[in-house]
């Protein structure tokens, strides 16, 4: 299995933390293009739970590195490390193109930022957005994370992602014939999917060679549509020894290059309804990393 730690001490030459940033975009599955309330998993921050809110993205990058200096007090020098600037929430290729190309652009000409990572949607990119991101890739690597989650189009319209797997393909292309990096996420246990229906989406990554991937289990959160749901009807949840195995034959599919950047994810405590074993990020990483030692190493 080649992780993300291991791959970037590869590939930058050192340990390397992520910074998490926001560009202050919205979502076309909110504002009203595509749809309103966004997908049914997710809150009012989006995916950035963590991220620093505030617009000015210099003050947020020295921010999150006095984060980054409170939570890892005694690895490298502060001075040695090295960071990668990570546009997580909502959709960061959507809104005033200008703007956004101006604020990564800021972040990636610090000497200290070896990579920038924009988490978006594959309906979020036009010729102008492209164009621009393909010139800072050639400054400092520009990975591209793509919020699929599954394959199955009935799932994916319950949810209300938005948009159809066709969508997702011709994005995708386009990205890897300009040379990005794409990191793909995927959730497990999505409300009415097999174990079958998740590893088809993992098969069909596979075929498509996807540089990256981010895994993480179904969180239900309150304020979120899948809440209410979940409150009329209770649907099956997965467990952690379940979540796991799921987990693992995930990765047997697919290929052996194929960065793991994530294997789980952790909600905010605050408002997480189910999973409520995921409170516990310590505990179920020493639980996944030990079953993957047995089954995978």
């Amino acid at each position: 299995m080649r992780t993300v730690s291991d791959y970037c001490k590869e590939k930058f030459g050192t340990k390397v933390y992520r910074l998490a940033l926001s560009t202050g975009a919205t979502c076309p599955n909110r504002d009203g293009r595509v749809g309103v309330g966004g997908c049914s998993f997710c809150s009012e921050k989006g995916s950035g739970e963590f991220a620093i809110d505030v617009m000015d993205i210099d003050e947020q990058i020295e921010r999150a590195k006095m984060l980054i200096s409170k939570k890892f007090p005694n690895s490298i020098k502060i001075n040695d490390r090295r960071y990668i600037a990570y546009f997580q929430s909502f959709s960061n290729t959507y809104g005033d193109i200008k703007r956004l190309l101006g604020l990564f652009e800021r972040a990636i000409n610090k000497d200290d930022i070896v990579a920038l990572s924009i988490a978006t949607r594959p309906d979020c990119f036009c010729e102008e957005m492209l164009n621009g991101l393909e010139k800072l890739n050639k400054i400092k690597p520009v990975w591209i994370e793509l919020g699929l989650q599954t394959v199955n189009e009935t799932t994916a319209k319950a949810f209300n992602r938005g948009y159809t797997l066709d969508i997702f393909e011709k994005t995708y292309d386009e990205l890897k014939k300009r040379n990005f990096e794409v990191i793909v996420h995927m959730i497990l246990g999505l409300p009415g999917e097999s174990e079958e229906d998740m590893y088809a989406t993992v098969k069909y990554l596979s075929k498509k060679h996807i540089d990256g991937i981010k895994i993480h289990g179904l969180h239900i959160l309150k304020g979120t549509r899948i809440a209410i749901e979940y409150e009329k009807s209770p649907f099956k949840v997965m467990s952690l020894k379940e979540y796991t195995q799921v987990l693992i034959n995930c990765l047997k599919l697919l290929p052996k290059d194929t960065v793991i950047h994530r294997i789980t994810g952790d909600g905010d405590k605050r408002t997480l309804i189910e999973p409520q074993w995921s409170a516990d990020k310590k505990k179920v990483l020493n639980y996944i990393n030990k079953k993957i030692r047995e089954e995978l190493l």
